[in-house]
């Protein structure tokens, strides 16, 4: 791309909903730029991948240096977007693009808003997996941990999570705390086949029959849900610890209980019955509660999109209008004003920054996918499209103190630490601040 080449679309966030959406537009002969809070591209695909998934990790991006590589898709790295950031949406806007997509993910992290929730020893699953993935800032941050943690969740993150507990930090035990019962479990069998071999079988059996009379009530089957669970045990993952892996059914935390140093000391939890409502599932508290010894608690709930874009918002996602202009399979990828309902002229929203904690890859590529379409569509319905040139961005970025990292500088980076990895012998090697990363490029945060 030229200095003096328009670029009409712009892309706010590198992940995979953002750079599959970058190569849609690019194909259709679109100049996109992206802007990455990060310094390197990936998202979730970089910093939310179990550690050692070398493979899968080398894949993606080896498709993703493909889209950065293309003439027509530009990168600003170590840009944040939003009221705190370099620049805001709207600025964009006035700077000249033709439309915005918003696919920087969901950045915040659910709560349930109890008493304890800020102890020592209380940890967000997203926060920890970014610390053991090595993003800047977590990737310096302390999470200790002890012997005795419980997660709370039961999605594919928590298999996660607890794999990493098992193989990096020796705890002794884990206990999974399940709001629903074992039929509602999210988590997919291929997650479990690292963490099943850990499972206490004894306990679990002991588990399913304490629970067993409120499933069969609500027309379930305790032993169906049950084998469901343990098929994953014919491809399960060999034990390599000593670890001890249990599953509580039908409780939510109600209190985090500390100690004298505002550190955790144990977990209280409300025992829960199974009712069906408007066809679904769902827990109802019985009032009556347990405490169990935990040194952790980690919260595996799920996450919300920030607020820091100055977006509309409903729940813990930016808001989608109801009447898109251009729907894709039936899908908005609109944003909707907050009083109108109306979409928001030139603001489009993908991955989980439009349905949160929904999926990995797949499912965010699809997604950017589908809202280049929505954007081309509404492209092509303008009278005419406007841009704004290379140079033009540059220089609105230095007037703002903004350190910018092109894809070219992403080359050196990359070389340097796969030049770190071979001399200190190890798989993958990744420099823990942004600062040490800056200095690898030439790029003085001064």
């Amino acid at each position: 791309m030229t200095q003096t080449a328009n670029m009409q679309v712009a892309i706010i966030g590198a992940g995979p909903a953002g750079l599959f959406a970058a190569q849609a537009l690019a194909v259709r002969g679109y100049n996109i730029a992206i802007f990455n809070r990060d310094i390197k591209p990936g998202g979730l695909a970089e910093y939310g991948i179990f550690l050692d998934k070398h493979k899968m990790k080398e894949g993606l991006r080896s498709q993703f240096r493909q889209i950065l590589a293309l003439d027509n898709v530009n990168y600003f790295g170590n840009i944040t977007i939003g009221q705190y950031g370099c620049v805001g949406i709207s600025d964009l806007l006035g700077w000249g693009f033709s439309a915005v997509l918003v696919a920087c993910g969901a950045q915040g992290t659910k709560t349930l808003n109890m008493p304890g929730e800020n102890l020592k020893g209380v940890y967000h699953a997203k926060d920890l997996v970014f610390h053991y993935n090595r993003l800047p800032p977590y990737s310096l941050q302390a999470y200790p941990i002890g012997k005795k943690v419980a997660i709370v969740g039961a999605g594919n993150v928590m298999t996660d999570i607890a794999h990493y507990l098992i193989k990096h930090r020796n705890v002794a035990e884990i206990t999974v705390i399940v709001r629903r019962g074992p039929a509602e479990v999210k988590f997919d069998k291929k997650e479990l086949l690292p963490i099943i071999s850990y499972l206490d079988q004894a306990d679990f059996n002991s588990e399913i029959e304490r629970i067993s009379a409120r499933m069969i009530a609500i027309g379930q089957n305790p032993e169906d849900a049950k084998n469901h669970i343990l098929e994953a045990l014919g491809k399960a993952c060999p034990k390599e610890k000593d670890t001890r892996l249990f599953l509580r059914f039908l409780y939510s935390p109600k209190e985090v209980i500390g100690d004298s140093t505002d550190s955790v000391s144990s977990l209280k939890l409300e025992e829960n019955t199974l009712e069906i409502k408007e066809g679904v599932v769902v827990a109802r508290g019985l009032e009556n509660s347990i405490q169990m010894k935990v040194d952790n608690v980690i919260f595996a709930i799920g996450d919300r999109v920030t607020t820091d874009l100055g977006l509309p918002m409903k729940q813990n996602e930016i808001r989608k209008t109801e009447k898109p202009k251009y729907p894709v399979e039936g899908e908005s990828f609109e944003v909707g004003d907050s009083l109108t309902g109306e979409p928001v002229k030139g603001i489009f929203v993908a991955g989980w920054s439009r349905n949160a904690s929904t999926g990995l890859v797949g499912i965010a590529r699809k997604d950017g996918v589908s809202a280049a379409s929505a954007i081309a569509e509404h492209l092509v319905s303008l009278d005419a499209i406007t841009g704004v040139s290379l140079n033009d961005i540059q220089r609105r970025l230095s007037l703002s103190a903004c350190d910018i990292v092109t894809k070219e500088n992403l080359k050196v980076l990359e070389t340097e630490e796969k030049r770190q990895a071979e001399i200190k012998g190890v798989e993958e090697y990744k420099f823990s601040t942004n600062e040490e990363m800056l200095q690898v490029i030439g790029i003085t945060n001064e």
